[in-house]
């Protein structure tokens, strides 16, 4: 088999995000692949646009990128004790599309988050939105980074080897499900 590929989706969109940093390091123990991110910078789901103009192009993208991919990795910020707008905004449009491209398809979820908990709330709620989208979640420890703004170093590593460590199980486990 060639090089599996993986999608990342970070649920934040700032670039220096920790989430996308966390993804990053989680690509980079997945081991050789093809790696993308999908951009979930969407128009906010609304129902009368989706009626009068169909599911925008970025979203039919995201969905294409979805269904190309052989297995999935989620980064889940936590904002205010919840999932990002921006996250469960992707998962409801991508629910508008015909066929669940998340339907089976192996994912894993990981989060960083400034919190003490390292978005444990926000992974839950991640998680739940994921099942109902079918999506085939590995089961694993939970990755959840808190105080992530010391938990990397100044080359965007995990100073914690103990979290390195669990990263890479999960990614292990979910390179198991498509190789």
């Amino acid at each position: 088999m060639a090089d599996p590929k993986l999608l990342t989706l970070s649920g934040s969109l700032r670039k220096g995000s920790y989430n996308r940093m966390l993804l990053a390091l989680a690509a980079e123990a997945f081991g050789p692949a093809t790696v993308t991110e999908g951009d979930l910078d969407l128009p906010l789901y609304n129902g009368d646009l989706e009626e009068a103009e169909g599911v925008p192009e970025k979203v039919q993208h995201l969905v294409q990128q979805i269904k190309d991919a052989d297995a999935i990795v989620v980064g889940a910020p936590e904002y205010n004790k919840g999932i990002t707008g921006v996250l469960k905004n992707a998962l409801d449009w991508i629910s508008r599309v015909p066929g669940w491209p998340l339907e089976d398809k192996p994912t894993v979820v990981v989060s960083a988050s400034a919190g003490r908990t390292g978005g444990e709330t926000a992974q839950f709620m991640t998680l739940s939105c994921l099942t109902q989208h079918q999506a085939r979640l590995i089961p694993g420890t939970a990755v959840l980074i808190a105080g992530a703004m010391n938990a990397f170093d100044e080359d965007g590593r995990l100073k914690d080897e103990t979290s390195q460590k669990l990263l890479t199980k999960r990614m292990e486990k979910l390179r198991a499900e498509v190789v």
